[in-house]
This record gives structure tokens, sequence and C-alpha cells, in this order.
């Protein structure tokens, strides 16, 4: 007869071993994202003149408010104007950005007169702002 201590001991319990790798992990993980923070450098200041010499252009913001006042950033324009600003804008600038912002309450039509006069200027980088509110 076979006594308690000639038990077959075929399974391992590896359980607590994989537990042991998986703190082992996060101690690693935490270690070196905590580690990797770079070195400080002075970094070196450019000259005014430097950027403004890049020619990128610069984004127009025209926006529609809820009486269908129109503006090219911030300043109060009417359509004719608006057209007659952007143009020597996107002749300078093939690829000039414009963000349009309207009012959530203003009219639509207000909205597509101010596209009808970017498609007659040419201006096909045309963004529309929205809120995530």
């Amino acid at each position: 007869m076979a006594s308690a201590d000639d038990k077959n001991y075929d399974d391992i319990n590896v359980t607590p071993m994989v537990d042991l790798y998986l703190v082992l992990l996060l101690i690693f993980i935490i270690m070196t994202t905590a580690g990797v923070q770079g070195m400080k450098v002075e970094l070196p200041k450019a000259s005014k003149g430097a950027v403004s010499e890049l020619g990128v252009p610069k984004m127009q913001a025209i926006t529609i408010n809820n009486q269908g006042k129109i503006a090219l950033n911030t300043v109060p324009v009417t359509l004719a104007q608006l057209e007659a600003k952007l143009g020597p804008l996107k002749a300078a600038h093939k690829d000039l950005p414009v963000v349009i912002r309207g009012d959530r309450q203003s009219q639509y039509q207000g909205i597509m007169d101010v596209l009808d006069a970017l498609g007659r200027v040419g201006v096909d980088n045309i963004g529309m702002a929205t809120s995530t509110k």
C-alpha cells in the first residue's frame, strides 16, 4: 500500500510563477518609462527674420456671426472686401488655408455666400471649425 509521501507530482502549479513574472514586467515598464526623460539642452535661438522668410501662408479665419456679419481675421468685411483681400493672398500662396467659423444660430445662406466668394477667388484649402461641446 502506498503512503502519503509517495504522491505523484505530475502537476506543477505555475500560477505563483506567472504572478511573479507579471509583477516583474510591471516594475520593468514603470522603471523604463520613468527613466526615459532625455537630456537637458540649451536650444539655439533663431533670428526673427528667419521665421518670416519661410514663405508659409498664415491661416486665414473667416467668422460669420448670427447676424450674418463677416469678419476676416477679426476685421469686419463685406463679401466684396473679402474677395479683394483674399485674391492677392491666394496669388502669393497657392495653398492658402482658410477656416470658416460660423455661429450655430447664423443663416446657412451666409456661410454659402462666403463659400461662393472663396470659390471665385480660387481658395480650395477650406476647413470648417466645429465645437465638441
